[in-house]
């Protein structure tokens, strides 16, 4: 996957479209985590400090296709501007007049901020025309959004149509390195760690990474369903009815390649979903008679944290996608909490991928620990499935 990169581009005096991930969670008009906008910023002082005339769109929320105040990019400017120290101005739409206006007016070292890309519904339906709009005078593209890069859009697939050369930011050639390159051939044991409510949002994930993997650890609520198609009863806890056969099939080909499918021994079970309600650490679901129809599994079990922990000591690649439970509530976050401390203690490569894993990690101020986090959620799952990125196979060709 040999793709052009920002470090192979001059710059000087030209206008550069640069595609960012400013899609920050925002409370009232506040952004409540700039991690993604700080993520972007090495990408924007290179090109800045390069001469270019950089100008940059995003998208936030789902305003769809219509200008919604609430999804304004206008903190996300105010931000940028705080962290770089100078004015970041925020042109009133992505396209049109005015915005290739205030594009045309800027001088090298100088950014703009494009409005919410999302206020036009061509941007998601990749309109040829919205396309060509929003490259406007740009000779190059520069795509620093990995967050975004498996949706084929005009803002990360259709602009590159309409530059001279399209290349990938520093973010996304991180992003590209471990999620690709470093996974090609793992230093072993190469440990998988899965967690989340679906088995479905992670099957062929698990499927790809079964070709390569030495041990996989199952926790989140999808390691419900896997119990419950072993035919063991897991009360009133989610579980995907419809997966029982998949789950079979999945715990079915570990076995067949010798893969290790680590289940969790025990479940820490409530039967009230709120901080400081009471649980007990059941053993596996129905064999030992203590679990009521009524409780939940909200949490792996010190038994299963025991033998997690233990694994994730052996390995020397670590990929981890999803919690192991409701780690939003701290009483339920034992498990989560141990697997990121696991790996923080490392000497392992060790990848955090998926949103709420890479939630718990920062809330645990445990994000320097890690070898590498990625941004994208459903990016990251589908290159780990092996799948081509429309974003990354639009851009020039190293």
């Amino acid at each position: 996957m040999s793709k052009l990169s920002i470090r192979d581009l001059d710059v000087s005096s030209k206008e550069v479209l640069m595609r960012v991930d400013f899609n920050v969670p925002l409370n009232d008009g506040v952004i409540t985590d700039d991690t993604r906008i700080q993520a972007a910023v090495p990408s924007i002082r290179h090109l800045l400090d390069g001469g270019a005339k950089l100008v940059l769109c995003s998208h936030l929320g789902r305003p769809k296709g219509t200008a919604a105040p609430e999804f304004s990019l206008a903190p996300a400017a105010a931000r940028l501007g705080e962290i770089l120290g100078m004015d970041v101005k925020l042109a009133p739409d992505c396209v049109g007049e005015t915005a290739l206006e205030m594009r045309a007016a800027l001088e090298s070292g100088q950014c703009l901020l494009l409005e919410n890309t999302r206020y036009h519904n061509e941007e998601e339906a990749n309109d040829p025309a919205f396309a060509q709009a929003l490259a406007g005078g740009a000779e190059i593209f520069v795509n620093d959004a990995f967050g975004t890069a498996h949706r084929a859009h005009a803002s990360t697939e259709g602009v590159t149509r309409h530059v001279t050369t399209s290349a990938m930011g520093f973010l996304m050639a991180r992003e590209l390195e471990y999620l690709v390159e470093k996974l090609r051939d793992p230093e072993k044991p190469f440990l998988v760690i899965m967690g989340g409510a679906k088995v479905s949002d992670k099957i062929q994930v698990i499927t790809a990474l079964m070709e390569k993997a030495d041990a996989f650890l199952i926790g989140g609520a999808m390691a419900n369903t896997f119990r419950k198609a072993q035919g063991h009863e897991t009360g009133a806890s989610r579980v995907e009815a419809d997966k029982l056969d998949l789950a079979l099939d999945i715990l079915a080909k570990a076995e067949a390649t010798g893969v290790r499918f680590l289940l969790p021994a025990d479940t820490l079970i409530t039967n009230e979903f709120k901080e400081g309600a009471e649980t007990r650490s059941s053993g596996i679901w129905g064999k030992d008679g203590t679990t009521p129809s009524d409780w939940q599994g909200i949490d792996i079990g010190p038994q299963a944290i025991g033998e997690f922990t233990a694994e994730i000591a052996r390995a020397k690649t670590i990929i981890w996608n999803g919690p192991m439970g409701v780690f939003e509530i701290e009483s339920f976050g034992k498990g989560t909490r141990a697997v990121a401390d696991a790996m923080a203690a490392s000497d392992a490569i060790t990848i955090v991928g998926g949103g709420d894993s890479v939630t718990a990690v920062n809330q645990y101020g445990l994000d320097s620990k890690m070898t590498f986090i990625s941004t994208g959620g459903g990016a990251s799952l589908e290159l780990l499935e092996g799948k081509t990125l429309p974003g990354v196979a639009a851009l020039t060709e190293a």
